[in-house]
């Protein structure tokens, strides 16, 4: 296993849980309390990390939520803040970073290095040339885009080539070229169930994430009926506004710890079937 492969491996298990809460820290949204701290985006996530971390696999921070509102050390703050505390929980950084090699290079060291993650996700849509600098970090996840959780995902992603479909392509290139290092895993979102079912059919047991729980409609019992592994593990469920926002009162760490552990326990009665 690669380091990142074990580290979520660990957490799985020592958790039992396939929850990962989403931190994208929306400013308009903080509680009053928060709002006015010299540094309201890391104070919100580390009371966010503490309320939660009893239901967590994983904490995905959204690079957009910091670098819009100039707060990206604040994002550094958060990640060293989970990795410090709670070493065992991997910290993804969710940026969808995708360059020409020089670039995507840089982009290599500043999620792996500047903030520490564990992992990142990645577009692969300029091929595997892109991608090779980030492969390199052979401790840390590559996380893929191959079939997301928007609506408009299937007017790219759904075009057929030969004889599948694109998102299909870039599953059996992660499979068969990418994973070289054993640390890549693949963005399936939840409102694609179907193509949770293919994906995985594809690739076997590598890591899914899987967004679009929750705000964005997708149904919990479709993404563990078609992504489960034999192990009843594979899946990075991720769920951010329906946790870090579950309340925007001064009840909201009750309302966040009370949601992760709702949907953590919904998760794992399905595990258990």
């Amino acid at each position: 296993m690669s380091g990142f492969y074990k580290k979520l491996t660990n957490s799985w298990n020592k958790q039992n849980s396939l929850l990962c809460v989403g931190l994208d820290p929306d400013v308009a949204r903080l509680p009053k309390s928060i709002k006015n701290d010299k540094h309201p985006l890391y104070r919100f996530n580390k009371e966010i990390i503490d309320a939660t971390a009893q239901w967590a696999c994983a904490y995905k921070p959204q690079a957009a939520y910091y670098s819009a509102v100039g707060a990206e050390i604040q994002l550094e703050k958060t990640i060293r803040y989970i990795k410090s505390e709670y070493p065992a929980i991997p910290a993804i950084l969710d940026a969808k970073r995708g360059d020409i090699g020089s670039s995507a290079r840089m982009y290599a060291i500043e999620a792996f290095e500047r903030y520490q993650a564990d992992a990142v996700t990645v577009n692969p849509y300029m091929g595997g040339d892109a991608l090779e600098p980030f492969l390199r970090f052979q401790n840390h996840g590559i996380i893929v885009l191959c079939r997301t959780s928007n609506p408009g995902s299937g007017d790219f992603q759904q075009l057929i080539s030969g004889d599948r479909e694109i998102y299909q392509h870039v599953a059996h290139l992660a499979a068969l070229q990418w994973n070289k290092n054993n640390n890549v895993a693949l963005v399936v979102g939840a409102t694609y169930p179907e193509a949770i079912k293919q994906v995985r059919r594809i690739v076997g047991n590598m890591p899914l994430l899987v967004p679009g729980i929750g705000a964005q409609g997708g149904a919990l019992e479709g993404v563990l009926k078609n992504g489960l592994t034999e192990q009843k593990n594979g899946l990075i469920i991720n769920v951010s506004r329906g946790i870090i926002f579950a309340s925007e009162g001064p009840d909201f760490l009750t309302a966040a710890a009370n949601q992760a552990q709702s949907i953590c326990k919904r998760i794992n009665q399905y595990r258990s079937i």
